[in-house]
């Protein structure tokens, strides 16, 4: 039956080619002898893995010299402490809230320091944005927070918000764990950005932060020194024992998006995927998708059936269809369909086909 189309919202779906280079090298990288997860992170056979990894991301997100790139691990909800403790130095934080991750971020740095609510798009049921020039920022926020792209609710900002046109002198903190890599990133409105590899850079166990370097070296006395970014960054990601062959498996998929057109490229293939799939839902009267149109987010596309005893049913013929992982988050119910750089657009055009012809089965 071949591969399935896999729409986990992570770990998430691979690239085949990645897969398969991976496979080819797991008991001998290059000649060394060795697997690269046998490999010493000190080695220089694996040093060269993430030097060519780190210049890779570089290139292709045009991250700035001046932001520092740690490879970490204990993915977004760690960072949620992380941050704080490097950035906050016990003040005030302003936290926009627009979903389930950013409703975690402020949970969380509110044991480091007075995490406060900018913004919340609650009563909408956390299916709209806030506009920025209502966000309510503190004149002494160590920094404002924000979810790029929601994986839960299905919200995107399709643009990051400048914040010196609100007045605001504060860093924007991004957590860009499930659409990093989809597009591009203006780094001049950015402080700082993290996010887990496991939804669109590679397998779990890698965390990326990208860091304005005079944002870093203040973390708080109690800050654990893996965490202290001056640390990490100093010691090029080697503090402790990276995750080395997360690392290495993120480097082929830097190639493999390089090979494929970089970011740009990227992006138009991620507007095309999300748009088919948007169209049917919309011109649908089986299915639902609610969130407004102007935030809807490319990766991750959350959908009602406005029948819902056919929940069961949608998803066992789904799997007889060799579509996967489609039953939506416990928190909000529903179906969701994860649609990152890796899927290809046939995944959605055969997630579309079978959506299609279970509508006509329940007329």
């Amino acid at each position: 039956m071949g591969r399935a189309f896999n729409f986990s919202a992570g770990p998430a779906v691979m690239p085949e080619a990645v897969l398969q280079q991976a496979a080819t090298e797991m008991l001998d990288w290059h000649g060394s002898g060795m697997s690269v997860m046998e490999m010493s992170h000190r080695g220089k056979e694996f040093i060269s893995i993430y030097e060519q990894a780190e210049a890779d991301l570089r290139e292709l997100l045009a991250v700035p010299a001046h932001f520092k790139i740690l490879f970490m691990q204990g993915g977004g909800l760690a960072e949620n402490a992380i941050v704080p403790l490097n950035l906050s130095q016990g003040g005030a934080m302003d936290f926009v809230l627009t979903g389930s991750w950013s409703q975690k971020s402020h949970k969380e740095g509110g044991k480091y320091g007075a995490a406060r609510v900018a913004a919340t798009a609650q009563a909408d049921g956390f299916t709209t944005l806030p506009s920025p020039a209502t966000w309510q920022i503190g004149a002494d926020s160590r920094y404002v927070h924000i979810c790029g792209n929601e994986t839960i609710h299905g919200v995107e900002f399709h643009e990051l918000p400048d914040l010196k046109t609100l007045g605001c002198d504060a860093p924007l903190v991004v957590d860009f764990s499930s659409h990093v890599a989809s597009r591009s990133v203006n780094w001049s409105r950015v402080g700082l950005a993290f996010g887990g590899a496991q939804k669109n850079l590679g397998p779990a166990g890698l965390t990326l932060v990208i860091v304005r370097e005079d944002l870093i070296g203040h973390a708080m006395p109690h800050c654990p020194s893996a965490f202290d970014y001056k640390l990490v960054a100093d010691n090029q990601s080697m503090y402790n024992t990276p995750p080395t062959y997360s690392i290495y498996i993120a480097g082929l998929v830097f190639q493999w998006l390089k090979k494929n057109g970089g970011m740009a490229a990227m992006e138009q293939r991620n507007i095309a995927k999300a748009q088919l799939l948007y169209d049917f839902l919309d011109n649908s009267s089986l299915y639902v998708n609610k969130v407004a149109k102007d935030c809807r987010s490319r990766m991750n596309v959350p959908f009602f059936l406005r029948d819902e005893s056919r929940n069961e049913a949608f998803l066992a013929g789904a799997k007889a269809a060799n579509l996967l992982q489609l039953k939506g988050h416990k928190s909000v119910g529903g179906m969701r369909a994860s649609i990152y750089n890796a899927m290809p657009i046939e995944g959605v055009q055969a997630l579309v086909a079978y959506m299609r012809e279970f509508e006509k089965t329940q007329a």
